[in-house]
């Protein structure tokens, strides 16, 4: 009698707190991006002519098959490049970044990032260049 008292309890607040749940508490919806069909297609392209590539090194396509068939990805793979450009609104189009300033030459500064070391080192720990020797 008492398992049974204890289900029904346990049945009545799980139902209780299932049926009270408001709508304003549930988290919005990640919003959808109009370009993400154009990226999952961009990608199986690029997926498409790496598959191609090496079935052509291994020796199982012709010359002529693996021409073909590569151009006429690369005009699909251009073709969706372009929707995805034409889709992207302009706000979201990445800026080009500033160029760094040059770091005057020592030891443990790197001239190409301008990263600074504590020790004078023969390649930059960063963006790996050779540093000023």
């Amino acid at each position: 009698m008492t398992l049974l008292a204890a289900v029904i309890l346990v049945v009545a607040v799980s139902t209780f707190f299932t049926l009270s749940v408001r709508a304003k508490d549930l988290p919005k919806p990640e919003p959808e991006s109009p370009t993400r069909h154009l990226e999952e297609r961009k990608a199986a392209i690029y997926e498409n002519l790496r598959d191609l590539q090496f079935e052509y090194r291994v020796g199982k396509l012709s010359d002529a098959d693996y021409q073909t068939t590569k151009l006429t990805l690369q005009k699909e793979l251009a073709g969706v490049l372009a929707a995805i450009d034409q889709k992207t609104p302009a706000a979201m189009k990445a800026a080009p970044k500033p160029a760094l300033k040059p770091q005057p030459a020592d030891d443990n500064t790197c001239p190409s990032c301008g990263a600074r070391f504590a020790n004078a080192m023969k390649f930059c720990g960063e963006c790996g260049k050779a540093m000023a020797s």
